[in-house]
């Protein structure tokens, strides 16, 4: 692709490598090997737009393509460029495609690559303040920001105005793994109150989650070893929009109660993946309190329009909420990956997952005066990733990043109008952010399962064009398609075209 298109002479073997020295950080190298990559991405997105949004190979063909073992010896850099332009690139999903419109968006930016470049050239290993004092200072100063944005409680910041707070964030690699840090420590806090020994009690714990709920959390419930019988899965329906309905909470929770079952933790979802429905944070907090329960937030992909003053009321309550998790790389331009959790008292999660051997021990942990991000994760070993988000944020400002999440939510109405317009199509949930969940209706002779089978083959005909990829989900028992706007390169056209290759391919289905 454009500058890049050379024509390397292909090498097997260099049985000359052994006279001179292997030196891989070769200041030169580094500088050309970059410059190449920094090609190779900016050439990327100038031409991903003509590029089918999904592959046509089949599994098992980069094996076939390259080979199935690793060279003895070296080759120049540009035969492995060639081979990644022209084995691995055919091959992907082009989540950076302006026609993706499918799951949620990966966004990124200038300034987040930047910053992933710059972390992956540093390579810090951050697990104590100490192993990199920078690192762990920008990862604070990072969350502190976006907690600002967001207008979080200071109850959740690492610094306020007046020192440090009892609060604290951590940048995390998904949702999945703050669940299950969460859950973790709600469940040791739930075995303290029990007055149980040891974990004798954990059968007798509860965790509640609305049916729509990401099903990472009812995996992470399992790795926390809650009993998969005591995983209440609360069924929603359209009066509510599918959020979940605190009254039904309260009884199932007060049942659990009764029953002698210790009611542990509650998620309450800000934008659900399957429909963006939004659970009522605040009196979801309300019943939690009643019994003690930790209750998470998850605003994995919606918690990012809550920059916005016009879609914060989503976060309302928030203030009586134990922690709280969103992910910059879904919708704030922020690369993957990158998921911020806050809690309302650090050491409730550090006390549940702290490590401290001998080999770590510093006077900078021992003071108390700074934070060790290694004891508010599963793993020790943690990325620089607080320097792409702070990146993006300094970059940007607050301004920017509110225009782009606004645009995305104003693209996302034109395309639900376009949809209401057409008597063949229904609108199936209402659109809350920039997820418009629709789907051809069932009219005249035609059945619910003749419908569902009509979207099924929409959904199909569309996705094999290339010039689009939408994907579905099932709402009341029916078969929806889901189209997220929010692609980093995404302009008015691209919706409009969608919509268009839409029509035109549900006239060739449907007459």
């Amino acid at each position: 692709m454009g500058s890049l298109d050379t024509n390397p002479t292909t090498f097997s073997a260099f049985p000359n490598d052994k006279a001179a020295a292997f030196e891989p950080l070769n200041p030169e190298d580094v500088r050309a090997y970059l410059h190449k990559a920094v090609d190779f991405i900016s050439d990327y997105y100038t031409n991903v737009e003509s590029m089918p949004v999904l592959p046509n190979v089949k599994p098992g063909y980069l094996q076939d393509e390259l080979s199935a073992s690793p060279p003895t010896y070296s080759a120049p850099f540009d035969v492995t460029m060639k081979e990644l332009r022209t084995s691995v690139v055919p091959g992907m999903t082009h989540w950076a495609s302006p026609n993706f419109f499918a799951f949620f968006p990966s966004t990124n930016s200038a300034a987040a690559i930047a910053g992933d470049l710059i972390a992956s050239a540093m390579n810090t290993v951050g697990f104590t303040w100490q192993a990199s004092p920078a690192a762990t200072e920008m990862e604070v100063l990072a969350l502190d920001w976006l907690a600002q944005l967001l207008r979080l409680p200071t109850t959740f910041m690492n610094r306020t105005s007046t020192g440090r707070g009892t609060g604290g964030g951590v940048i995390l690699g998904t949702t999945s793994e703050a669940m299950l840090v969460t859950l973790v420590a709600a469940r040791d806090a739930a075995l303290r109150r029990s007055g149980s020994v040891g974990v004798a009690d954990l059968p007798r714990l509860t965790v509640y989650a609305a049916d729509q709920t990401h099903s990472t959390f009812f995996k992470a419930c399992r790795l926390a070893g809650f009993d998969p019988a005591n995983i209440r899965s609360i069924p929603t329906g359209p009066e509510t929009d599918y959020g979940l309905e605190p009254t039904n909470l309260l009884e199932i929770i007060q049942a659990d109660a009764d029953a002698g079952l210790v009611p542990t933790y509650v998620c309450a979802t800000v934008g659900t993946t399957s429909s963006n429905a939004v659970d009522p944070v605040g009196a979801v907090a309300d019943v939690a309190a009643m019994f003690n329960a930790w209750v998470h937030v998850d605003a994995a992909y919606a918690g990012s329009a809550c920059i916005c003053p016009e879609f914060r009321h989503h976060l309302d309550g928030v203030e009586r909420v134990d922690s709280i998790s969103m992910s910059p790389h879904k919708w704030l331009l922020t690369c993957l990956d990158c998921t911020c959790l806050y809690v309302r008292d650090a050491h409730r999660l550090s006390d549940s997952l702290e490590t401290n051997p001998e080999y770590l021990k510093n006077d900078a942990t021992e003071s108390g005066e700074v934070t060790d991000l290694k004891d508010m994760q599963v793993g020790v070993g943690r990325r620089f990733r607080g320097l792409k988000l702070w990146m993006v944020m300094r970059t940007y400002g607050t301004a920017k990043l509110q225009e782009h999440i606004r645009s995305d939510v104003a693209m996302a109405k034109m395309f639900e109008d376009f949809v209401r317009a057409d008597d063949r199509f229904e609108v199936v949930v209402p659109r809350n952010f920039a997820l418009v969940c629709f789907r051809i209706k069932a009219t005249g002779a035609m059945t619910e399962e003749d419908a569902d089978e009509a979207n099924r083959v929409l959904m199909e005909n569309l996705n094999k064009t290339g010039k689009a990829y939408l994907a579905h989900t099932v709402v009341g028992d029916r078969f929806v398609l889901r189209f997220a706007v929010g692609s980093s390169l995404q302009e008015e056209r691209h919706v409009r075209s969608a919509w268009d290759l839409i029509k035109k391919t549900t006239s060739s289905i449907m007459d």
